[in-house]
């Protein structure tokens, strides 16, 4: 049987409560003789008919047999005439195979504006622009907004910011290694959505683009090129000569990174374009240091850092992967051989001789090469085990050391192994600390180069991977060896060059950043910055508590050069890594100066820190010295503090914390009054983004589509050696096993801003952002169908103003254009992309084209002239509304169609970027409208689902029977009800009382109303039978348990009033529901007498 997908009705009769019998169905006189000749084959001879027993049968047991010889002749019927149509078929010729159409070829698109002028609007009747096409839609425009100045500021006629406000976005500056990915894209579609929303929003607004130096990433990456096509390092060219190659590097990849850009939108302002090491901004890294310096909150310590060996450089923890291993596990490192695979993840065992003794003390480490360092061993002051040996040495098996046993109960833990810890100060973060409580000395054992240095006896220039082996060797050799297990670990690794981090003592740059830190937190707990998600504010106030000293020394070229100099003072002895023999200065004159006062008298020279700064020391100043600090220039007074900083949730520490910290410390005031983090991209299967998994993504190849050959081909261009690539290929064949498919821009900022839902990770599938194409695709075709609608000629109103003649559907649209301005606003000024995108997607889709543009279509063609032009300036508003609505989601589409449509009069407005974004209007709220338009559109949907459930596809007769109170905004209605339904021939409304037509399947719209369509001819009635009476059980066990549920003790007390009208309700269409399965079983046996 026909069921309701909504309400689960089945088809059948919804008539009143009525005694009256409907006659049955006429019977064919071909039926009739089939049922009279089997009447009379089982008749006796005076008459009466005999059962297979010879008895008389009863009145029941005739009649079924008279159902079932109709059931049989109808049968017999229809299969002859199935006979006969199979006979005729074959009689026929058979019909030759038309030939195939040959393909008609379109012609290419040929662009016809030259470069940033505005877009030649070619037409639309045209073969190349005939459907949505990206390429087509997307050329030409972001050449003339950004000629005419659109993406910049706007400002009063006093010259000052605009009475709206201001929105100023300092946008993450990239960094310069290579190309875009797929988050940054991510990042643009979020960031330039605000930014164009608030511009249209009649705001002051600076989106100010700027690229980053990054330090360590660019040089590793333009060493690495140089050694895979030159084999040669930066030190065969020299310092000066190295700088040149990377800053054409950098020259290179920041035009193709602003390429990247502008592809994507994002409506920068790039007259306003920074570099982290341009002039001014250079400057800002040298007063913040000298400033920081000589308040001593940047020192200089001798203390451990992160330590690549491979690109001989200090680290930050960001730069540092954690390599997760369950157990021994073999691994290559950079600098081995390939097949001199190392050791990781086992604990060795060994013992240390007590001296003066013949016992023995047992350790273990994971990195036994770190012995050669080791200058305490440490147990637990409470353990008896080792109380005798409290004050006493062990003696070192390899070096000419004794190495005191202390008592430190915090690094050791008695029930932790053998209760006693090996310390190698220089060496590890807990040991440090140890060292510092028990005032150890501190020995390095490591060379730059990974090498071991003269403190390691007979192990003295060997790698440390092959002193590891060689320690273990030795030991066993001197019986001190006791074991090595399994042991899971996590391994520090360079994310730039894959080498193994080893942490080692080094004098180095700190900042003191406590202070600062308390003063971040508080701006964050007092409401002076706002931080979303609540999760990421969690995490910004942990750090804050937690923080610890920032190294900022890096030991590379490419970067600002440290401003501090070394006084060598002639004939004395001194240390470079004590911070006394170092004074800083905004040039080397003013250093000069300061060190002529330090050292009155002394004969120096001043030699700069070769070391270069942290590149998140020059990117934490960005929202500032972007704007001209520490000068004091009109867009600092205007525009600082800046408004939104949106980034990953991955950095807030390393770089939105810093910002934080060094705007109110160097300001006095916060850089930016809220911080938006988004989430980090992953591939449909969750994993994290990776070159060598093949799953990266250059956002040009999701806009213009790529195959898999040719993703294949760019795997070459880049650094990866040759098994990578391999490994690479595979990953890109699970990935995207057909290529990427085109999707445009517009589309695949319109997914991300759709998959932004507050969580950590979003699965980036190819597949939805191909669906959003799609959306473009119905926007493109709606606007040019909606175009056609208001002809050539049409001219809007002045402006959007009821007249009150608006029909039923008009005042519907335009009630739920104005909702959704209401909701977009609302859910953007909360940074709810995922519902603002759902609100305007299901104004587009499900309201405007679905319903309104289709609906439309009767009174423009068939009414009368007041309503056609009603009908069209509602179209106009609701249209012209939407891809205002959609465009800073949507920049390019809704650019080409607005372009399109007519403007208003005395509406001068040039594009649609600086179009007013709509807002909620009092006078186009009509909730009445909605509700009554809502109720007509039910029916349209249960209309519909009986069609398709019968698969009535043409010249379908619609029935409608409701209550009185509702009868007349339908049968109003109705020939909107028509104009919705394809394939709707007429739509009926009963009179109230009236009995339903003969045969129709019913939509249980509500209690009140039900949808019915003609079906008869169209069903299997048997089939359907069974079904209304399977469904009757189904229904009567639920009505018996909400029943047993509504008189449970303490029922009216206990359930809430809302809680217990619903229950009712749902009682009552259960009631009805059975009442029509009972009606539709009486009338479908009916139908088959």
């Amino acid at each position: 049987m026909a069921t309701n997908s909504g309400s689960s009705n089945p088809i059948g009769e919804a008539v009143p409560a009525t005694n009256n019998v409907q006659e049955a169905t006429p019977v064919s006189q071909e039926t009739k003789d089939a049922i009279a000749q089997s009447a009379e084959a089982h008749a006796s001879a005076d008459g009466v008919v005999l059962g297979a027993d010879g008895k008389p049968k009863s009145a029941k047991q005739l009649e079924k047999d008279r159902q079932k010889a109709e059931k049989a002749a109808r049968f017999a019927a229809k299969k002859a005439a199935q006979d006969a149509e199979k006979a005729k078929q074959a009689a026929q010729p058979k019909k030759e195979k038309k030939a195939k159409k040959e393909e008609v070829k379109v012609e290419p698109y040929v662009e016809l504006t030259k470069p940033g002028e505005k877009k030649v609007l070619q037409d639309l009747e045209l073969p190349a622009l005939k459907n949505y096409d990206p390429q087509v839609v997307e050329s030409a425009w972001y050449s003339w907004w950004e000629k005419s100045g659109f993406f910049e500021p706007e400002f009063g006629p006093d010259g000052k910011p605009k009475p709206e406000g201001t929105f100023v976005v300092p946008a993450p500056p990239p960094n310069v290694t290579g190309a875009l990915h797929i988050g940054h894209a991510l990042t643009i579609a979020i960031q330039d959505t605000l930014v164009r929303w608030n511009r249209m929003l009649g705001k002051t607004v600076i989106f100010l683009p700027g690229f980053d130096h990054a330090g360590l990433s660019c040089q590793s990456a333009v060493e690495k090129r140089l050694w895979v096509q030159e084999k040669k390092t930066r030190h065969d060219y020299g310092r000066k000569n190295f700088i040149d190659i990377v800053w054409k590097w950098k020259d290179d990849y920041q035009s193709r990174i602003t390429g990247q850009l502008k592809r994507l939108g994002a409506s920068y302002d790039w007259s306003r374009e920074a570099f982290t090491m341009d002039e001014n901004l250079s400057a800002a890294v040298v007063e913040t240091f000298v400033r920081l310096h000589e308040e001593g909150i940047i020192y200089r310590a001798n203390r451990l850092v992160n330590w690549c060996t491979q690109l001989n450089t200090t680290l930050s923890n960001l730069e540092v992967d954690q390599k997760e291993i369950s157990g021994r596990t073999l691994l290559s490192v950079p600098g081995y051989d390939p097949e001199d695979k190392v050791e990781f993840g086992a604990i060795t065992s060994f013992a240390y001789e007590i001296d003066g003794s013949d016992e023995k003390i047992i350790v273990a480490t994971t990195r036994p090469e770190t012995m050669l360092g080791d200058t305490a061993v440490a147990v637990h002051p409470d353990d008896e085990r080792y109380k005798h040996l409290h004050g006493k040495f062990v003696k070192h098996p390899f070096v000419d050391r004794k190495i005191p046993i202390v008592c430190d109960s915090i690094v050791v833990d008695m029930a932790f192994g053998t209760g006693a810890v090996k310390i190698t100060p220089a060496h590890d973060p807990n040991d440090y600390e140890v060292g510092k409580r028990h005032n150890l000395e501190f020995i390095n054992i490591l060379n730059d180069d990974g090498t071991l240095n003269n403190s390691c006896g007979e192990f003295t220039g060997m790698k440390r991977f092959h002193a590891r082996k060689a320690v273990v060797e030795k030991l066993t050799e001197r019986g001190l060896f006791v074991e090595v297990k399994d042991n899971p670990m996590s391994i520090p690794v360079c994310s730039k060059s894959g080498d193994i981090i080893e942490p080692v003592l080094k004098p180095q740059w700190w900042v003191s950043q406590q202070a600062m830190a308390d003063a971040a937190a508080e701006a964050v707990r007092s409401g002076q910055i706002k931080i979303q998600p609540a999760v990421s504010e969690a995490d910004f106030q942990r750090w804050m508590e937690n923080v610890q000293d920032w190294c900022i020394s890096r030991q590379l070229w490419w970067g600002h050069q440290a401003p501090v100099y070394y006084v060598q003072i002639e004939g004395e002895e001194q240390d470079r890594g004590d911070g006394k023999w170092w004074v800083s200065g905004r040039t080397k004159e003013a250093a000069q100066e300061k060190a002529e006062k330090q050292f009155p008298g002394k004969k120096f020279e001043l030699i700069q820190d070769e070391d270069v700064l942290d590149t998140w020391f020059s990117s934490g100043l960005w929202p500032f010295s972007t704007l001209g600090w520490p000068k004091v220039t009109p867009d600092y007074e205007n525009f600082y503090p800046t408004s939104l900083l949106e980034t990953g949730w991955d950095i807030l520490f390393f770089w939105v914390a810093r910002m934080v910290m060094l705007g109110i410390k160097l300001t006095g005031q916060v850089p930016f009054k809220e911080v938006f983090c988004h989430s980090l991209v992953r591939d449909a299967q969750g994993r994290k983004m990776s070159k060598t998994l093949g799953n990266v993504v250059d956002p040009i190849d999701m806009i213009e589509g790529i195959s898999l050959d040719d993703l294949h081909a760019k795997l070459l261009v880049g650094n990866l050696d040759p098994r990578e690539i391999e490994k690479a290929k595979t990953g890109q064949k699970l990935s995207y096993p057909t290529g990427i498919p085109q999707c445009g821009t517009d589309a695949l900022r319109f997914a991300f801003c759709a998959y932004t839902t507050g969580g950590r990770d979003i699965n980036l599938d190819v597949v939805r952002v191909e669906g959003y194409r799609k959306f473009c695709n119905k926007i493109y075709n709606a606007t040019k169908f909606a175009l056609m609608r208001l002809g050539p000629d049409f001219v809007p109103a002045a402006k959007i103003e009821k007249t009150g003649k608006e029909s039923l559907v008009e005042r519907w649209i335009l009630h739920k254009y104005n909702k959704a301005a209401k909701d977009i606003n609302k859910h953007l000024e909360a940074r709810n992309f995922f519902e603002a995108t759902n609100s305007v997607y299901n104004y587009w889709l499900y309201e405007l084209c679905d319903v309104y543009i289709e609906n439309s279509k009767y009174l423009i063609l068939e009414g009368t002239e007041e309503q056609k032009i009603s009908a069209q300036q509602t179209l106009y508003t609701c249209l012209d509304g939407a891809l205002r609505m959609i465009h800073p989601f949507m920049p390019y589409v809704t650019e080409e169609l607005w372009q399109r449509i007519p403007r208003r009069p005395q509406d001068s407005t040039p594009t649609i970027v600086k179009a007013a974004y709509p807002v909620y209007d009092e006078q186009l709220h009509d909730p009445e409208a909605e509700t009554n338009f809502e109720l007509v559109f039910s029916v349209v949907k249960g209309a519909r689902s009986l069609m398709a459930e019968y698969n009535v596809l043409q010249g379908a007769k619609i029935f409608v029977q409701a209550d009185p109170s509702i009868n007349g905004v339908i049968a109003e209605q109705s020939p909107s009800i028509v104009a919705l339904i394809k394939g709707c021939e007429s739509c009926e409304v009963l009179a109230p009382g009236s009995e339903q037509p003969e045969g129709c399947a019913v939509y249980a719209i509500n209690k009140d109303c039900n949808a019915l369509l003609l079906v008869k001819g169209h069903a299997d009635l048997d089939a359907e039978i069974a079904k209304a009476e399977k469904k009757i059980g189904k229904i009567q066990q639920q009505q018996a348990q909400m029943q047993k549920l509504l008189a449970q003790k303490d029922y009216e007390n206990k359930v809430p009033e809302n809680v217990r009208a619903q229950n009712a309700e749902k009682l009552e269409i259960m009631k009805a529901e059975t009442e029509n399965l009972d009606r539709i079983v009486a009338q479908f046996k009916k139908l088959l007498l």
